[in-house]
């Protein structure tokens, strides 16, 4: 296989690129799957339950931030 062939998998978290061959996998109860680029990600999606949304280093960033309903 090539390594000029892109991935087709992204970061669940951040949403950068996770090459072939790198990142973590988790599979879910469900069946989905997320690949996390780093242990970065996943200690902030997994452990710590955080919103991508709120953190200016992921490419899910927001400006001018999210709304939360009450």
């Amino acid at each position: 296989m090539s390594k000029n062939i892109a991935s087709l998998r992204n970061c669940f978290f951040c949403g950068k690129r996770v090459d072939t061959g790198k990142g973590i996998m988790l599979v879910k109860n469900d069946g989905s799957v997320q690949w996390t680029c780093s242990s970065k990600c996943k200690k902030n999606l997994r452990e710590l339950k955080r919103d991508p949304r709120l953190f200016k280093w992921t490419d899910k960033y927001i400006k001018g931030g999210i709304r939360k309903q009450k």
